[in-house]
C-alpha cells in the first residue's frame, strides 16, 4: 500500500479517478476532456446538487420535462429556484413547442433524464439536436447561457440495439450528472461524477463553482469506491437479465390489456392506469401484494410505474394478480 493513500484528496476528488472518466468520456464524445472537467460526487443525486448550487441563483427556473425522477424539484428549490414541469409527447417524446413556450429571461436550465425513470424512454439524437438548437436561439435571446443537464444513471442498460446519443455533441452549454448505482449495480455505495462540456462558454468559472459546491454539500465521494470505478469505466451489469424480465413483463401485461410504451431503456415500466386515479389504482394493485407507485409521483396522473430490477419469480408470481386487476376493469 502507497502511503498516504486515505490521506485527504482535492475537494474535486482523486485526479486518478478524475482523468480516468475524461478518458472514458473521450471515447464516445468529440470533446477533448481532462480531469478538470469532471467533480467526483455521492451518487447522480450529489451530482445533482454540485451542479445545481453552482447553476442557481434565487428566482431562476429550471425547465423539467414529465415524467421525471421525484426528487429533481425538491433540488432544485433546495437553492432557492424553480422547477417548470412541461409535458412530453407520444411515446414521451420531448415536446419542443412546450418548452419553447416555458423559457424566460428566467431560465437557467433545462433538466432531461435519459434513459428515462420511469419510462425507460430514450431521447433520440434528433430530439436532442432539436433541444440544443432551440436552447442556442433562447440563450442568444437571453444574454447568457441556458444549460442542458443530463441525467444518465442508466446510459448502459439499454435494449434492443439502442445506442444513448450525448448532450456533449450537441450542446455547448452542458453538463452531464451520472452514478455506478445501475450499471454496476452499487446503489449502496453512493458513487458518480458530474462532468462539464470543456467547450463551454464559462468553463473555469463552473468548473471552480462546482468544486466548491462539492466541498460545502457532500465533501467527497467515497474514496475506496472512486479508485474502484476508475478501473472499469467499460464494464456493465449483464444487460440481457433486464431484457428478459422487461420482456417478461411486457408481453403478460399486454395479452391482459394493459397500455404502455415498450421501455427502451432502464429497468422500470410505466403503464397507463386503469382508472383514473392512479393513486387508488395502485392501491387495488396492492391487495394482490403487487408494489407499484402511482404516476403523479412523477409528474405524470393516470400512470403507474412498476420497477422490474427483481428476481424473475417475484414477477412470475405478480403476473396472475395484474391479470385478476385488469380483469376487474373490463
Amino acid at each position: 500500500m502507497t502511503p498516504g493513500r486515505h490521506g485527504y484528496m482535492p475537494n474535486a476528488g482523486y485526479v486518478e479517478a478524475r482523468s480516468a472518466v475524461a478518458d472514458y468520456l473521450k471515447t464516445f464524445n468529440r470533446q477533448d476532456f481532462t480531469a478538470d472537467d469532471v467533480v467526483m460526487t455521492a451518487g447522480a443525486c450529489g451530482a445533482l446538487h454540485v451542479v445545481f448550487r453552482t447553476l442557481l441563483d434565487p428566482g431562476q427556473e429550471v425547465i423539467i420535462p414529465a415524467p421525471y425522477f421525484v426528487e429533481y424539484s425538491n433540488i432544485i428549490d433546495t437553492y432557492q429556484g424553480t422547477a417548470v414541469i412541461v409535458p412530453t409527447g407520444p411515446g414521451f417524446s420531448l415536446y419542443l413547442d412546450v418548452v419553447e413556450k416555458a423559457l424566460t429571461e428566467r431560465t437557467k436550465a433545462v433538466l432531461i433524464n435519459t434513459p428515462n425513470n420511469p419510462t425507460g424512454k430514450v431521447y433520440s439524437e434528433e430530439e436532442l439536436q432539436g433541444l440544443a438548437d432551440l436552447l442556442t436561439r433562447a440563450s442568444e435571446k437571453i444574454g447568457s447561457p441556458v444549460y442542458l443537464v443530463s441525467d444518465e444513471p442508466y446510459r448502459k442498460i439499454v435494449y434492443d440495439g439502442i445506442a444513448v446519443p450525448s448532450v456533449f455533441n450537441v450542446y455547448r452549454e452542458s453538463l452531464v450528472v451520472t452514478s455506478f448505482s445501475k450499471d454496476l449495480s452499487l446503489p449502496g455505495e453512493r458513487i458518480g461524477y458530474a462532468a462539464l462540456n470543456p467547450e463551454m462558454t464559462f468553463r473555469n468559472v463552473i468548473s471552480r463553482g462546482m468544486v466548491i459546491s462539492n466541498r460545502i454539500g457532500y465533501v467527497n465521494a467515497p474514496a475506496l469506491m472512486q479508485r474502484a470505478v476508475a478501473r472499469v469505466l467499460n464494464e456493465s451489469v449483464d444487460v440481457r437479465q433486464y431484457q428478459k424480465k422487461r420482456d417478461m413483463l411486457c408481453d403478460a401485461l399486454a395479452s391482459y390489456g394493459y397500455s404502455f410504451d415498450r421501455p427502451q431503456g432502464a429497468f422500470y415500466l410505466f403503464p397507463r392506469s386503469l382508472e383514473k386515479d392512479d393513486a387508488a389504482f395502485v392501491n387495488v394493485l396492492k391487495e394482490e401484494n403487487i408494489l407499484t407507485v402511482p404516476g403523479r409521483g412523477f409528474g405524470c396522473p393516470g400512470y403507474f410505474r412498476i420497477a422490474y430490477c427483481v428476481a424473475d419469480e417475484v414477477i412470475e408470481r405478480a403476473l396472475p394478480g395484474f391479470e385478476r386487476v385488469s380483469k376487474r376493469y373490463r
